[in-house]
């Protein structure tokens, strides 16, 4: 006889019931009671462990992650843009319901908006919402837009440009991932002023699509790039001047003469390089290149 059909077995089961019962009960009393009032208060989750809640469901672990995820939402909902409220519950319902269910997108898309939101419209919990989304690509690691919920995560609200753009990248991976995944990475990138990562990855964008719109845009970030690693390399090659000769030179042409200047002194339009002032090397005023291209693309 298998255990599970065991008269043991079945008993117990019949036990796990009420106590499942009487723990949403529990729970929602709490919430019901903290969302009447929102004075400072404690309101603790009879059971925290998803896990535990797993063994006692019997197997409608789906039904009470939805259970959870509707209490979710009440009880960001009765706090968020209250300047008294607070979200100690919040993370913890949130590790309920995906430990209960683990493919509840919607937990992990909006959970980590509610946790990564400042006071008083969210918890104010970047770090949390991080933790979450991580959660979610590792039971979903196809779900190439909880890519997208980290990106923004690390772009927005923690300003840490590379991760933000190494995720946009990883998710673009996925066969199923729009273009401007890779868009994205190549734009923060570019913002984080991680150029050749960029320029690698706006070449890939150009090769991976034959959208015109997203092709010239492309195009134009890559000249944008391509300028500014020569512009990079000739005020390297200035800073060698002002060491050689104790002052910075006043053309391109004197870069030249001193052998410091290199063969691209012509920007992706044909342009010529200029020299600035204080021996900075820049872009001719009359060229169409923009090296900052998200702040104005120019007609073509």
């Amino acid at each position: 006889m298998k255990y599970e059909n065991s008269p043991h077995a079945f008993r117990g089961s019949l036990l796990a019931v009420p106590v499942l019962l009487l723990a949403l009960a529990a729970l929602q009393r709490n919430i019901d009671a903290s969302s009447a009032s929102l004075q400072p208060e404690k309101p603790e989750l009879i059971i925290r462990s998803g896990t535990m809640l797993s063994k006692l469901s019997l197997g409608y672990n789906s039904l009470l992650a939805d259970i959870y995820w509707t209490r979710t939402v009440q009880y960001f909902g009765a706090r968020a843009g209250k300047q008294s409220a607070t979200f100690e519950l919040l993370a913890p319902l949130l590790d309920v319901t995906t430990t209960l269910d683990p493919k509840l997108m919607i937990a992990y898309r909006f959970g980590a908006i509610f946790l990564s939101e400042n006071e008083p419209a969210g918890a104010g919990r970047t770090d949390l919402a991080v933790d979450l989304v991580k959660k979610g690509i590792a039971a979903n690691p196809d779900e190439w837009r909880l890519y997208q919920d980290l990106g923004f995560l690390y772009s927005i609200h923690l300003k840490d440009y590379q991760k933000a753009a190494d995720a946009y990248l990883e998710g673009s991976k996925n066969p199923k991932a729009q273009i401007w995944m890779k868009v994205l990475a190549a734009s923060i990138a570019q913002r984080g002023d991680d150029i050749e990562t960029s320029r690698l990855i706006w070449a890939q964008v150009y090769a991976s699509t034959q959208d015109k719109l997203v092709r010239q845009r492309a195009i134009t970030h890559l000249e944008a790039l391509d300028a500014a690693i020569d512009l990079k390399r000739l005020n390297e090659s200035s800073e060698e001047y002002w060491r050689k000769f104790g002052h910075y030179p006043d053309t391109i042409q004197e870069l030249r003469e001193a052998g410091l200047a290199g063969d691209r002194l012509q920007d992706p339009a044909g342009y010529p390089y200029v020299m600035g002032a204080y021996g900075v090397p820049q872009l001719d005023p009359k060229s169409p290149v923009l090296l900052n291209p998200d702040e104005k693309i120019p007609a073509k």
